[in-house]
């Protein structure tokens, strides 16, 4: 419905400026400024990646072009380059995390009662995974990957249900996904589909003790004493079920319970699947079936990095990365 305002306007006012100013108390954002806010700043940024501005001269030349309306915008007056660049480099980036965090959780609230899966589970189900986003190392000296490449992760949980991310955590790129595990609050009852990437016994214990379930892929080095074997259904590309546990000492003391382990094999792909799991009661194509819709998280990474401009940045140190990083997310 036109109200009188501006589109981007009428946007930004899904973003609670009550969350936002909480959010800028919390460390001190506005501390001794006079004109251009932390709110300010994110508007400014909010509006590079809603009109696709490729560069922050980009941005500031487009906001120029209608200095008439930054009045209405919310913007106030023409906001020069250096403003923005200053900004962005030094003030706390946990601002626009914890106000993309809100922004999250109000989302997760409005989608809560979808499901996209045609699995039907009662808690939640969510995929951990991770993207990388390229750096050159030469201008971002901070960002650690390897000795001639530089990098950045976004760890992601995703609730599958909804496709929304429920947990969003950003690191250098040397950063193992596994350790992503000691940032998550494990939800009672719900299910955590991961790579074999997050195997760490003491770690999936842990999910284990929290009363939540995992589905994870095996490593093809796995050691294991089988217990017993169930009967599968073959025609279903089912090759087995059992129940084992591990045969290596130190990671029998990780994990000392035993373990349901599944072979699956995917015709369309000619491929064979592992997969460890401590829910003993669901049907065996169903753990299959959750792994498969691990892909949700794969489409979701494809889907930011070809709508939201994470891609190229507007700030070299690691405090503007990770505020537009964030800032993007929030639009």
């Amino acid at each position: 419905m036109y109200k009188g305002k501006m589109v981007f306007a009428q946007i930004m006012e899904f973003a609670s400026k009550d969350a936002f100013k909480r959010s800028v108390e919390k460390y001190n954002g506005n501390y001794k400024l006079k004109d251009f806010s932390c709110w300010k700043q994110f508007l400014c940024l909010a509006f590079g990646q809603l009109t696709h501005r490729e560069s922050m001269s980009d941005t500031v030349l487009c906001l120029s072009l209608n200095a008439d309306k930054l009045y209405h915008l919310g913007v106030g007056r023409i906001v020069h380059k250096s403003t923005i660049s200053r900004a962005n480099e030094v003030r706390n980036w946990r601002i626009f995390q914890d106000f993309g965090t809100k922004l999250i959780e109000q989302a997760n609230q409005m989608y809560a009662k979808d499901n996209q899966l045609y699995v039907k589970l009662k808690g939640k189900i969510f995929a951990l995974d991770s993207t990388t986003v390229d750096l050159c190392l030469e201008v971002f000296w901070w960002a650690n990957f390897r000795s001639t490449k530089g990098a950045v992760k976004i760890h992601t949980l995703l609730d599958l249900k909804t496709s929304m991310p429920d947990f969003i955590y950003i690191t250098n790129a040397d950063v193992h996904d596994v350790n992503v595990l000691d940032q998550i609050t494990i939800l009672k009852g719900s299910y955590y589909i991961m790579v074999k990437a997050y195997i760490d016994y003491q770690r999936l214990y842990k999910i284990k003790t929290e009363g939540a379930f995992f589905v994870v892929r095996a490593k093809t080095n796995l050691k294991f004493k089988r217990i017993s074997s169930q009967s599968v259904d073959k025609s279903k590309e089912l090759i087995c079920d059992q129940d084992v546990e591990l045969a290596v000492f130190y990671s029998q003391q990780d994990y000392p319970e035993k373990l349901r382990r599944i072979k699956y094999y995917v015709a369309e792909q000619n491929r064979t699947f592992v997969f460890l799991t401590n829910n003993f009661k669901l049907k065996t194509e169903t753990v299959a079936r959750l792994y498969k819709h691990r892909w949700y998280v794969e489409l979701f990474f494809k889907w930011i990095k070809q709508h939201l401009k994470i891609k190229t940045f507007w700030g070299q140190n690691e405090n503007a990365v990770r505020t537009q990083i964030w800032v993007a997310i929030s639009v």
